[in-house]
């Protein structure tokens, strides 16, 4: 099952959010399957009805009010109908003091209820922004993620092609280091994907003949990256002499990942290639044609137009 748990939501967002456990510890197993978040008003109101029992809940100051203002046979009866929803939880904002008969409910159902000192509009936000990111769609590959320039490379070929010592030259030009080897990759939002690596492994790389190194301790904390955005795919290959490689750059060719194609490269490698210096000029030329500019279709309809004039003219 996917999701997140109820417990490991806690954990990351306990200290940032000043959350505080006061009821239905019992139901931290929960798992949380979707990333938006409800204020249960209408629930409270006595109207149930497409009430969204899958998110979690947040109260501020208009539902803890409501409450209040109910007698305790009439509060516990509502409260009674939200619990037994099997929400995934419930955040009082403000740092109100939930109503008796609420905490009493929560235990009753096993359904975790925090306290917080955030408003109501700074939970929602922030515990959306978490759960985008934990419940999104994902994906491993096996290659480098680099910021090059601004733009997202993601680097791939075959063992002992030369993905890290290209990521390398990267770094000691100046450029960033994401992950090496394995790419953790996510679909944020529906749109874009996100990549970044294993928490244990980060930022080291492993170089044939030398053994595993620490970019960040070599070459200081401004040559990593926790996790970018991915832009562009390159992917090398040993050099094919029987094959065509793409000379012009008009055939364009892409990468799918989750549903959402980034624009792929294909470069050979053989003795001599500054490889770093392709990925390079890649990365501007994506940058070039994000502006508007396409150096192979200008100069392609530039040919085409003196062609045209020189047929006019005979």
């Amino acid at each position: 099952m996917k999701g997140v748990t109820v417990s490991q939501f806690y954990d990351q967002l306990s200290e940032r959010l000043q959350l505080k456990l006061v009821a239905g510890e019992e139901g931290l197993r929960r798992r949380i399957l979707l990333s938006e978040i409800n204020r249960p008003g209408l629930i409270l109101s006595g109207y149930s009805r497409y009430f969204a029992r899958r998110r979690g809940q947040v109260m501020g100051k208009v539902e803890i009010s409501y409450l209040r203002e109910l007698d305790s046979a009439t509060r516990r009866e509502r409260l009674q109908e939200l619990f037994s929803q099997k929400i995934p939880f419930c955040i009082v904002a403000r740092n109100y003091v939930p109503p008796r008969e609420m905490l009493e409910e929560a235990n009753s159902h096993g359904v975790p209820v925090f306290r917080s000192p955030q408003v109501t509009i700074r939970l929602v936000n922030a515990c959306t922004i978490y759960l985008q990111e934990r419940i999104a769609p994902q994906t491993t590959v096996f290659g480098n993620l680099a910021e090059v320039y601004g733009v997202g490379v993601l680097i791939m070929g075959k063992s002992g092609a030369g993905k890290s010592e290209c990521t390398l030259s990267l770094v000691e030009r100046g450029h960033r280091l994401v992950c090496d080897d394995i790419v953790h990759i996510r679909l944020i939002e529906g749109e874009y994907l996100m990549g970044e690596g294993s928490e244990l492994t980060r930022f080291h790389m492993e170089i044939r003949g030398l053994g595993i190194i620490n970019i960040k301790s070599l070459f200081g904390p401004g040559s990593v990256r926790q996790r970018n955005r991915l832009d562009l795919a390159v992917t090398l290959e040993h050099w094919d002499p029987e094959k065509e490689y793409e000379r012009l750059g008009l055939d364009e060719s892409h990468y799918t990942l989750l549903g959402v194609s980034i624009p792929h490269l294909l470069v050979p490698v053989r003795p001599g290639r500054d490889l770093a210096l392709l990925v390079e000029l890649a990365a501007l030329n994506f940058r070039s044609k994000q502006m508007g500019h396409n150096p192979a279709q200008e100069l392609d309809q530039l040919l085409m137009g003196r062609l045209g004039r020189i047929s006019e003219g005979s």
